[in-house]
């Protein structure tokens, strides 16, 4: 099977314990009683998505995101990788990924996801210094990332992942180093680091004043070099611009993003990209609770031009690592790449940003550093 024939699904999960300062996800705390009438619409959209897409699959790789999935009832998570294993092709090696916050596992918890099929962890780490937690709003400690960890571990998980925030306010080189070192010690099979991102309508950007400065400019890029040549250094492969894994434990679901994989987005504002066409559920809780119909919450329906998917194969191929490949693009759409953004090529090859090897355009280190910028020159 072609990394183009498979497919995914993403289930959003739009709850939390406490809306962190930096956050502006789709989240929010709820009461039980909404917990669970969301999760009695999300098997409604599961069951109607898949009489309108027949077929679908197989599906080889499934990941509750959120928000935290973590914190809901895990029977919650139980009845609907259920209910997509009785609508939907699901592979029996698909790749299944929770994420979940450190002070949420116990025992039960993760002896209740093994068994549901959860295959993949994903902790919101962030931090290793109880001081930065408490800055960000996070309800763990640094010791509960241990213990989370440990127990994982213990209830027989594999392949975990842990989220790292650096940029964080007030922070430097050697307290990036400390959190570096803190989770080098735990091992895990996949790190993902991230700047922070001020945020608009965030309580950080709000209450800005009230918090230790931000990192200039040039510290936040020492810091995410720092990151990578030290993952690097201890048998981390970067294969995405914020993502790092062991030899073999690559996210596949994230890898369908940005390889163009047609995926379906379950749940309030969840995104799908599906016969070239993308479409958003809608954002609003009362609205996706009530729904009886698909048209009644597809928000955004897109139906790309050969230009949009053009530009798209560059936007988000250039995050991985690899870059894109020349020929892939030919095979693709049956034009020659350098025909069409021949002119954007030239201009970042010759500053250095990009370059092209062994048939394939990508960033170079330079180019990492001002992505954002010439992602952009691609789109239409």
């Amino acid at each position: 099977m072609t990394s183009k024939e498979q497919r995914g699904i993403y289930i959003h999960i739009p709850f939390c314990a406490k809306k962190c300062v930096y956050c502006d996800f789709l989240s929010a705390p709820q009461p039980d009683a909404v917990i669970q009438s969301y999760f009695d619409a999300l098997v409604r959209e599961i069951r109607l998505t898949a009489c309108e897409e027949e077929g679908y699959g197989p599906v080889s790789t499934v990941f509750f995101g959120g928000g935290t999935p973590g914190l809901v009832p895990a029977a919650c998570i139980t009845r609907v990788l259920a209910e997509l294993r009785a609508c939907f092709d699901i592979r029996k090696d698909a790749e299944i990924t929770l994420e979940t916050n450190p002070g949420l596992m116990d025992e039960e918890k993760l002896s209740a996801w093994r068994a549901a099929g959860i295959n993949r962890l994903s902790m919101g780490a962030q931090s290793f210094d109880d001081r930065e937690l408490k800055l960000l709003g996070r309800i763990h400690t640094a010791g509960q990332i241990r213990e989370g960890f440990a127990l994982a571990r213990t209830a027989g998980f594999t392949n975990i992942n842990i989220d790292l925030m650096e940029a964080l306010p007030g922070q430097d080189l050697c307290s990036l180093q400390k959190n570096i070192e803190a989770l080098l010690a735990l091992s895990p099979e996949h790190v993902s680091v991230y700047s922070l991102i001020l945020e608009d309508g965030t309580y950080l950007a709000e209450h800005l004043p009230e918090f230790p400065p931000l990192p200039d400019e040039d510290t936040e890029r020492a810091m995410y070099w720092h990151s990578v040549r030290f993952l690097l250094a201890h048998g981390y492969r970067q294969y995405e611009i914020s993502n790092f894994a062991k030899p073999g434990k690559a996210c596949l679901h994230n890898a369908s993003y940005w390889e163009r994989r047609e995926y379906l987005g379950l749940g309030l504002g969840a995104s799908s990209l599906r016969r070239e066409t993308r479409c958003t559920n809608t954002s609003d809780m009362s609205e996706y609770l009530s729904f009886t119909a698909l048209p009644d919450i597809r928000r955004n329906v897109t139906h790309l031009t050969r230009q949009d998917a053009q530009a798209e194969f560059f936007y988000l191929g250039l995050r991985k690592k690899e870059g894109v490949s020349l020929e892939e693009f030919r095979d693709a759409f049956g034009s020659d790449a350098r025909v069409i953004y021949g002119k954007v090529l030239e201009e970042h090859e010759k500053d250095g940003t990009l370059k092209e090897r062994d048939g394939r355009i990508f960033l170079t280190e330079r180019g990492l550093d001002v992505s954002n910028y010439i992602l952009c020159d691609f789109l239409p």
